[in-house]
């Protein structure tokens, strides 16, 4: 019995030996093994974030007026505003001339020139003076079927605007905005209101204008200003009474006009002055009608075509210049065909008759 007793007890320890012979190959087996991934059964998973895929923001860019082509967060809409503006020796100093957006100068009767001028970036107080209409003032102020502001006029003249989709104010037809001043003689003593002009536009006439030139970013961008020549003097010989010069002053970025040798300045004392100056080689034909002193009414042929000039930046471009009808802005191009751009700012277009003009730059 005591030697069963005793081969039992050493066959009960070599099986607990064996037993934990076993547990140490299982648990260096499991520590040589893949480890397991864990369980999600029971595991808190936050929300899903996609990745953004989405277009970067559009710089903001801000709108520029159409007139000018100059970017401002003021842009506002309101109709263009054409006022008809002598131009005669009684006529200067003129009054609001220099804040206009664009200027289109135009030989009448006797070789004087007359203004049509465009406002509607800029508000001024008065204009003036205002005199009356030509057969050209439809094809200039139709395509930008806004008001056209006026004192007299043939008949003819004012029934075919009327009939190019823009809205007269009339001092004849008794039209609010206009006024006498008695610091000069009829009919060279009237001023208009714009504020008031504005004020009457009816609601076919109140969107602001369609753009009437191309205008590059920036100044030096311009089609003249990039790839023109130098032009420090522009010498215009309108007729044999009229001849305005424009000098290129760098430090103003714009030319400064003079009527012959005197400095062209406005009743405030403000010398006028433009970015860019637009010269269109017209033709002048007969027209209907004469004025107070005999003198045949001539007029300038609007829908056609013809040599241009274009001046930004101290410099010079030949173009060429289209219109296809009167409700069609002025189209320029380059000798290639290509758009000609001008500078941001405000432009006067002299409209110089082809054979009985000249024009000269250096």
């Amino acid at each position: 019995m005591p030697f069963l007793a005793t081969r039992a007890a050493r066959t009960s320890r070599r099986g607990a030996a064996a037993l934990l012979t076993v547990g140490v190959v299982v648990a260096l087996a499991a520590c040589g093994s893949s480890p397991t991934a864990p369980s999600t059964a029971n595991l808190t998973i936050g929300p899903s974030i996609a990745p953004d895929k989405s277009a970067p923001p559009t710089p903001s860019v801000p709108p520029t007026w159409p007139l000018t082509g100059v970017a401002s967060a003021d842009v506002v809409t309101r109709p263009a505003l054409t006022v008809k503006i002598e131009n005669s020796i009684e006529a200067r100093p003129q009054t609001g001339l220099d804040q206009a957006d664009m200027v289109w100068e135009e030989v009448v009767e006797g070789g004087i020139t007359r203004f049509a001028a465009v406002y509607q970036s800029v508000v001024p107080d008065k204009v003036g003076p205002v005199r009356s209409v030509r057969p050209m003032d439809a094809g200039i102020s139709a395509p930008m079927h806004g008001l056209l502001a006026f004192s007299g006029g043939v008949a003819t003249f004012v029934n075919a605007i009327k009939a190019a989709g823009v809205q007269l104010i009339s001092m004849d037809l008794g039209s609010k905005g206009f006024e006498r001043i008695n610091t000069r003689r009829a009919p060279h003593n009237v001023l208009g209101t714009p504020s008031v002009f504005w004020s009457l536009a009816d609601a076919n006439h109140s969107a602001s204008p369609a753009p009437q030139f191309g205008f590059a970013s920036t100044a030096q961008q311009a089609s003249a200003a990039a790839s023109g020549t130098p032009a420090s003097t522009i010498d215009i010989r309108m007729s044999g009474v009229e001849h305005p010069i424009w000098s290129w002053a760098a430090d103003k970025n714009a030319f400064l006009r003079s009527e012959g040798s005197t400095p062209d300045v406005t009743s405030a004392g403000v010398r006028i002055a433009a970015v860019n100056i637009v010269v269109l080689r017209v033709r002048m034909d007969a027209s209907v009608g004469v004025d107070p002193a005999g003198n045949p009414i001539p007029e300038t042929v609007m829908i056609d075509s013809g040599d241009a000039v274009v001046f930004s930046g101290g410099k010079q471009i030949a173009a060429k210049w289209s219109k296809g009808s009167v409700a069609q802005p002025v189209v320029l191009t380059s000798a290639s065909g290509a758009p000609v751009l001008l500078a941001p700012g405000n432009t006067w277009i002299e409209l110089v008759p082809r054979t009985s003009a000249s024009v000269s730059a250096s």
